[in-house]
């Protein structure tokens, strides 16, 4: 019996292993394959094998956002191999949002920094990935200079991310009148629920908690037609503004 289960083993980890370097997967995978069977394969097999069969949007969002929960520091790590290799603007981008992404907020703000340069100095996404990491790091002041200069551009820096971020730092300084229409302006058009979420952390910060509960209780409504991932990141900001409340 134990030989037989070990031969079942190694029939279905071959070829798993075989498309995984094939395909040209991350070699933890065949780790997890070898080490874990017959869990590892089946886990590859579904996140791996079934979308390359069978493709669709939605397969490749759900494999994503798997692959993030399985290895949160792959993107960063293949984002640092590319820029080492080739560093170009769009790579150091890539990288500084990596970065950003696992909380390396300093090493995301100086990679900003140095790749909006030149032609570049007014690139709007580089702009708001610097004054996002600023903000992170307590640097509101300089947040909100980078923020009126992304601001200067009507067609691409005056969008509700960067009324979002313009709001923090309009807050971060006290300027809460400001704060207060820079929120509402983002939450209004912002998809997804972090503009709900800080908003109403504002307005609990701010003594004002009877229209905070309500955004709260807006979140908890459209929570209820969220599933899977999408559900724990709005979990996530949904906790966020709860949490002011306390």
């Amino acid at each position: 019996m134990l030989i037989s289960g070990f031969l079942v083993s190694l029939v279905i980890a071959v070829p798993l292993c075989w498309h995984a370097v094939k395909t040209g997967r991350d070699s933890f995978w065949l780790w997890i394959i070898l080490m874990f069977q017959p869990i590892g394969g089946a886990v590859y097999f579904f996140l791996n094998v079934v979308p390359d069969l069978f493709g669709g949007a939605t397969a490749q969002k759900v494999t994503r956002a798997a692959r993030k929960s399985l290895d949160p520091n792959r993107e960063y790590r293949e984002a640092k191999q590319a820029h080492a290799e080739t560093p170009t603007v769009r790579n150091q981008s890539r990288l500084a949002h990596a970065a950003a992404h696992l909380g390396h907020h300093a090493e995301a703000e100086a990679l900003y920094a140095a790749a909006a340069q030149g032609v570049h100095a007014d690139d709007p996404a580089l702009l708001l990935g610097r004054a996002k990491a600023l903000l992170e790091l307590g640097r509101a002041a300089e947040a909100l200079t980078t923020l009126e200069k992304l601001g200067e551009d009507a067609a691409h820096g005056r969008t509700p991310p960067a009324a979002l971020a313009m709001a923090r730092a309009y807050d971060a300084l006290g300027r809460t009148d400001e704060a207060d229409r820079a929120f509402q302006w983002a939450s209004e058009r912002m998809p997804g629920f972090e503009a709900l979420a800080r908003y109403a952390a504002f307005m609990a910060h701010a003594g004002r908690k009877d229209e905070a509960r309500d955004l709260v209780r807006e979140l908890d409504q459209r929570m209820t037609k969220l599933k899977g991932q999408f559900r724990k990141e709005a979990q996530t900001w949904r906790d966020l503004a709860a949490a002011a409340l306390r």
